[in-house]
């Protein structure tokens, strides 16, 4: 576990840059509905974030094709150190009807994303 600690300041920095970087860019690929990250000056509570949330690296995304991921691992877990891609409406949240799913904000549309620390081309 200290093993862990003594490094975790440069893994979150990490998951942080590449979350952006992947943000901005299903941001302006023209296959992505719409998009979900804190850390882009569009969200919601962006302001009210962007000085307490610098561990979040979740980025809900939908898309109108979705093709098979190549290097991300199709797991529910978060924060890890590689890029896993979920669909939770399938998966995560599949015991809730889908009226309880739409009240909680669980969409069939959407991919979670818990970045990791591989290098952002492999993740793009």
């Amino acid at each position: 576990m200290l093993q862990g600690l003594e490094t975790v300041f440069l893994r979150i920095e990490q998951h942080n840059f590449n979350a952006l970087a992947l943000a901005n860019f299903l941001q302006k690929h023209e296959k992505i509905a719409w998009i979900n990250y804190n850390s882009l000056e569009e969200h919601l509570y962006y302001e009210l974030l962007k000085n307490i949330s610098k561990i979040v690296n979740l980025v809900c995304y939908s898309v109108f094709v979705l093709r098979d991921a190549q290097l991300a691992s199709h797991l529910a877990n978060v924060g890890d150190a590689k890029t896993l891609v979920i669909q939770s409406s399938s998966t995560t949240h599949q015991q809730l009807s889908e009226a309880e799913q739409e009240a909680i904000g669980i969409r069939s549309d959407i991919i979670r994303v818990s970045v990791g620390i591989e290098h952002i081309d492999d993740i793009r």
